[in-house]
């Protein structure tokens, strides 16, 4: 039976296709520090798995939006979904850390198809403010993955070993496969893009050469490096430099998440009244004092768990003021090539978390401060780059705010 567009359960369900993301990062990111010990491999190798994970997001997001605006979201939906399901049961039965780092690319080339198509699906359904409270929605449903994830993927290590965390991956994309044959409808405009690779890069330079997009795009580049820092390297900041267990440490990740949940409900709830400019200035100034105050504590020699877990807390809450009003304001004005849009957001944000997992692996001193220093420069530009660009954003040209497409 479809599922309505306008129900609970649509909305949870566009929120597990975001969160296709930190459920490949946040419960490998806990199992990794196993498989480094059963497999003898060094921490720099196996962290070089979520690299190339991010790597694979953000290749695969190049293709899927721009296959989804042609061929429809579903289909491309169940291509991505097939082979993130073949990837995670590889990956499971990998012999070696070369194996799974290599494996873990492919995973996260169909893994990519989730943010993609959730995100081209709200901008089928809607624009501006009502885009972005659907979008604060769900990242409410979003953020009970890093929560309940790694808690599962703790059980999960200490039931049957790592190979499991690879094998609930596969269990969420046949759930997923299985809804969206039986539950999903066509969101996707009748009059279809061009495939043509030329068309398409052509669609990705103008997307590139407009202000609207560029200008929220900076702030989530910005803000996205704080979390993608905490999330790569906070599994060996924590158990290695901190001395925390794996379900210790899996319990201060729900923690942290937790601050995400109340910042989302918020600004699903105060987006109609203040605006999208407004929320994300108050998130952006919360991140920079956050983000500070993580790197001020660390460089001060503060080593307890409490130094890290309590401002990325608040960082975190930041970062749900900031995200899905950003992501809106960017997706509002093109609603032809929502799905290339989607793609472009996906592959820049994702190829920056490949970089800074890999710079923070190689940087891992055993302490907290490269983390730290990482976290408190992402809110600090956020805030920056939103000053200087806020006259700019305030001047654009508003849509009304109306349902398109199937809504």
């Amino acid at each position: 039976m479809p599922i309505s567009t306008s129900s609970v359960w649509f909305t949870i369900l566009l929120g597990i296709l975001l969160a296709f993301t930190p459920l490949g990062t946040d419960t490998f990111a806990l199992a990794m520090p196993t498989i480094a010990r059963e497999l003898g491999a060094a921490p720099a190798a196996v962290q070089f798995g979520i690299t190339t994970f991010f790597l694979g997001i953000a290749g695969g997001q190049l293709g899927w939006g721009p296959i989804s605006d042609r061929f429809g979201r579903r289909p491309a939906l169940l291509a991505g979904c097939t082979l993130f399901l073949l990837a995670s049961l590889f990956c499971a039965a990998a012999g070696s850390v070369t194996e799974i780092v290599a494996l873990r690319f492919v995973q996260g080339l169909g893994m990519s198809s989730g943010p993609v198509i959730a995100r081209s699906i709200v901008r089928d359904l809607y624009t501006r403010e009502r885009a972005a409270r659907l979008l604060a929605q769900m990242i409410v449903v979003f953020s009970f993955v890093p929560i309940f994830g790694p808690l599962l993927s703790a059980g999960l290590l200490t039931w049957r070993g790592w190979p499991a965390v690879f094998g609930l991956h596969a269990l969420v994309a046949a759930l997923v496969i299985a809804t969206t044959l039986f539950g999903l409808k066509e969101t996707a405009p009748s009059a279809r893009a061009s495939i043509n690779p030329l068309r398409i890069a052509a669609n990705f330079v103008a997307l590139l050469v407009d202000r609207r997009f560029l200008a929220p795009i900076a702030t989530t580049l910005c803000t996205l490096a704080g979390i993608y820092a905490f999330v790569s390297n906070s599994a060996f900041a924590l158990v290695q430099g901190a001395g925390v267990t794996t379900v210790q440490y899996s319990m201060l990740f729900a923690v942290v998440m937790v601050g995400g949940i109340v910042g989302a409900w918020l600004s699903s709830q105060l987006v109609g009244r203040l605006g999208i400019p407004r929320l994300v200035r108050i998130g952006t100034a919360i991140a920079a004092a956050t983000g500070l105050a993580v790197g001020l504590l660390a460089w001060l020699g503060v080593s307890h768990w409490a130094a890290l877990i309590i401002p990325m807390t608040g960082y975190m809450f930041a970062t749900s003021f900031i995200l899905p009003n950003v992501t809106a304001a960017a997706l509002s004005p093109f609603p032809q090539m929502a799905g290339a849009a989607s793609s472009l957001i996906g592959a820049i944000t994702f190829a920056l978390g490949a970089l800074i997992s890999a710079v923070l692996g190689e940087l891992f001193d055993g302490t907290v401060r490269p983390l730290a220093t990482t976290v408190a420069i992402a809110g600090l530009s956020a805030f920056v780059v939103e000053a200087v660009l806020a006259s700019a954003a305030a001047a654009r040209p508003r849509e009304e705010d109306l349902p398109h497409g199937n809504g």
